[in-house]
């Protein structure tokens, strides 16, 4: 009997020594970027998709909203292994998957709703196809990281319970692709129009046509591809190529980027960075001889022959079948004419040429867009300024010497024209993250993550000490995130000395866009109040694992605590 009496008191007293279990720790709120306007995770109970789930459609009239469910079941089923229908109804199905295009207008052209209701389902509104698109691109981040993965893995899929009602800042959300100094071929532009939409970013600038290569077929003028093709940065004739888009891949591309909602804006560049069509056509030089293709890596090295009327006739000629045909091409609003790092050019020279330019643009019904220079020439109201100067105009606003850049903004606001913003110590994804980046150049200082993600496109038009600004927030159309392709070798700092340090374009493309992009997604998404390093860079560190999943062979920048 006292055996036991002294077991139990034993017992009991282990029990009362060993520590205590912790009660479960609240879940962490998914990482989302953009961050949404308003975001709510009460706790409780998520909704769970398995072998029944369906995605239902509450406007089956509209092909749009169908459409968006297709994208968003082609994005679940090779991950998680399960059928997912597209239906009219949830019938029989424990979880599910609601997308209805009936939401209110207050919402507009791309903001959506999305909650989950009794642990049973996922409710995505909104008032256009356009806004449950951008709406699925949250939900994706509301799933495990492996929802991204092209195989089968293992669940469990939940979505949690969540409250989110979003809408963009700006309505331009840009980011462009040099194409002219390195081809691309189509599958990976393809798959950068993809990983920018994933953030929400809505506009492809496409820079087809530079010295060193000419991109986009010209009907009655073949040698623009079979000799403007024929060269790269590096990459002299016979190396390979040509390199060029077909009709047909150029449709294919255009209409792969529509479908994801984003729009896609062609740019021709002149009247410099024009080598290639001066290698293709010799009626554009001014002693009417084609010169040798340009597969260098200078700048400032061509312009279009503009110094009498016979030459002028010719380029007024060229541009207007370019233009012709590029509108023809391209669906969309918009056409960049191209308009800096012009040399020895007088400004009625300079003037007269983009009046011919900005002419043949809205004779094809596009609105005009133009690196900043173009407002020193005669603009059509509405057209947009790509800005690319950097922070030392900023000291200049206001003051007796205002910058060339400075002038050139305030020119183009005077013609009734907005700004679209893309410093180029900020938003140019071709800068060094650090010295000891392999690709790109410094010549805008080393642009880290956090470089890339602490700026306003309002106040980086204004004085340091924010006494005078030189844009308003409605003259702001947009943001626009640039990757040039000047130097996408390893060991850049220096001229290559062989093909063998061009790696794959993909590869140039995934280590300088990730991970900035996504911080220069946010700038232009979200509200300018919601920003904050400290959060975003913990909600980026969340992602690395999703761009794992999706292969992407990203920058594993010290600055962010990857999960």
């Amino acid at each position: 009997m006292r055996i036991a009496m002294v077991l139990a008191l034993l017992s009991t007293s282990l029990l009362l020594s060993l520590p205590s279990t912790p009660a479960s720790a609240e879940p962490e709120p998914p990482r989302i970027i953009p961050q949404p306007v308003s975001q709510h995770f009460p706790g409780g109970p998520g909704v769970s998709l398995g072998e029944d789930s369906v995605i239902v459609v509450r406007r089956p009239q509209a092909a749009a909203v169908r459409d968006v469910a297709g994208l968003l079941a082609g994005v679940l089923r090779p991950s998680t292994g399960f059928a997912l229908p597209v239906r009219h109804h949830p019938y029989g199905a424990a979880g599910w998957i609601e997308l209805d295009a009936r939401g209110p207008a207050e919402l507009g052209q791309e903001g959506y709703r999305l909650r989950t209701e009794g642990g049973k389902r996922v409710l995505l509104q909104a008032h256009t196809a356009e806004g449950l698109f951008r709406g699925v691109q949250t939900l994706r981040q509301l799933l495990p990281a492996k929802v991204e993965a092209a195989t089968r893995q293992d669940g469990p899929w939940t979505i949690p319970a969540a409250d989110i009602t979003d809408r963009p800042r700006f309505g331009y959300r840009g980011f462009m692709l040099d194409v002219g100094r390195r081809f691309v071929p189509p599958a990976d532009v393809k798959r950068f129009i993809d990983q920018a939409a994933r953030y929400k970013m809505n506009v492809f600038h496409w820079h087809l046509t530079e010295d060193q290569g000419w991109r986009i077929p010209i009907e009655g003028m073949p040698e623009l591809t079979t000799v403007g093709g024929s060269t790269q940065s590096g990459w002299k004739p016979g190396t390979g190529g040509p390199w060029f888009y077909t009709p047909q891949e150029y449709r294919d591309i255009v209409a792969y980027a529509a479908q994801r909602y984003v729009t896609v804006v062609p740019e021709i560049d002149g009247p410099g960075h024009t080598a290639a069509a001066l290698a293709s056509v010799p009626g554009l030089n001014c002693n009417d001889t084609a010169r040798p293709p340009y597969y260098g890596f200078d700048v400032r090295v061509s312009i279009l022959c503009l110094t009498d009327e016979r030459h002028r006739a010719n380029v007024r000629d060229f541009v207007g079948k370019v233009f012709k045909e590029t509108a023809a091409l391209n669906p969309g609003p918009y056409l960049h004419i191209g308009g800096d790092e012009v040399p020895s050019v007088t400004r009625e020279q300079y003037a007269g040429y983009i009046k011919d330019a900005a002419d043949a643009a809205v004779a094809n019904g596009k609105r005009v867009i133009g690196w900043h220079q173009i407002a020193d020439g005669p603009l059509p109201p509405g057209s947009l300024l790509q800005y690319w100067g950097d922070a030392s105009d900023r000291p200049t606003i206001g003051t007796a010497n205002e910058s060339a850049n400075v002038r050139q903004i305030r020119a183009g606001l005077a013609q009734d024209a907005q700004v679209l913003v893309s410093p180029a110590d900020r938003a140019y994804l071709d800068m060094k993250y650090d010295a000891q980046t392999p690709y790109g150049l410094q010549w805008a200082g080393l642009v880290s993550v956090q470089k890339a993600y602490s700026w306003d496109p309002v106040t980086a038009l204004a004085r340091p000490d924010g006494s005078q600004g030189l844009v308003t927030e409605e003259q702001v159309a947009g943001v626009e995130a640039a990757l040039w392709t000047d130097r996408a070798y390893r060991g850049s700092s220096r001229l290559p000395t062989s093909l063998d340090q061009f790696p794959a374009p993909a590869v140039y493309m995934d280590y300088m866009s990730f991970p900035r992009l996504p911080a220069l997604a946010e700038i232009a998404w979200s509200p300018a109040a919601a920003k904050d390093w400290e959060g975003f860079r913990a909600r980026l560190g969340a992602h690395g694992p999703r761009w794992e999943a999706q292969g992407i062979g990203f920058f594993r920048s010290a600055e962010i605590d990857w999960r």
